[in-house]
């Protein structure tokens, strides 16, 4: 793990991002990892359109992530913000209905380049986001991570990163979401 580096998705990173979304088809056939972020017209019309959107918000300071490097390649990310940045979270009624602190901060979506799954990544871009969210301030950080057990599932599928992973990162649990994901938290001190 020693030999990555975190650095935050800026203006001055997108290049390395671009190149690891653009090594997988845009993330999930086009996706770019705006699904989390408010709705807009353009969104989901096509990889382009999302391209350009998440580059927007980028350039606007409206999209954060924590971008895993192995040298200058941009080899991982995990995309985080406040909730008025990401509003949009899988099982949002349930959540809603059951809500009982808004947190300052959500972990919403990992992805991993296929060539470094199942080698701790992941992990790797969770305390990088959480370094990142301690820079800016702290506060208190939700995710809401696939709870699998030992059900041996496609790293590929895992875009929530897993229960144990948010357990082994200090995280603790608060309630299920959905099927088979749930809602953790962590509050993280100001840096």
């Amino acid at each position: 793990m020693s030999d990555y580096t975190v650095r935050p998705l800026t203006p001055e990173t997108w290049d390395a991002f671009a190149g690891l979304a653009e090594r997988h088809n845009g993330v999930w056939n086009g996706c770019w990892c705006t699904w989390f972020h408010p709705a807009c017209a353009e969104r989901g019309q096509s990889a382009e359109g999302n391209r350009a959107i998440k580059r927007r918000l980028v350039d606007e300071g409206a999209a954060h992530a924590a971008l895993v490097f192995d040298g200058d390649e941009a080899v991982a990310w995990l995309e985080y913000g406040t909730p008025d940045e990401l509003p949009r979270i899988y099982h949002r009624k349930q959540y809603e209905a059951e809500l009982d602190l808004l947190p300052d901060y959500r972990v919403t979506c990992f992805f991993v380049d296929r060539r470094y799954r199942r080698k701790g990544v992941a992990r790797a871009a969770l305390d990088g986001a959480l370094d990142l969210i301690g820079q800016a301030g702290g506060g208190v950080v939700e995710g809401y991570p696939h709870d699998i057990g030992d059900k041996k599932v496609s790293a590929s599928f895992l875009y929530n990163g897993t229960r144990r992973m948010f357990e082994q990162a200090g995280f603790s649990y608060v309630r299920p979401k959905g099927q088979s994901n749930c809602v953790m938290r962590k509050t993280v001190p100001a840096a």
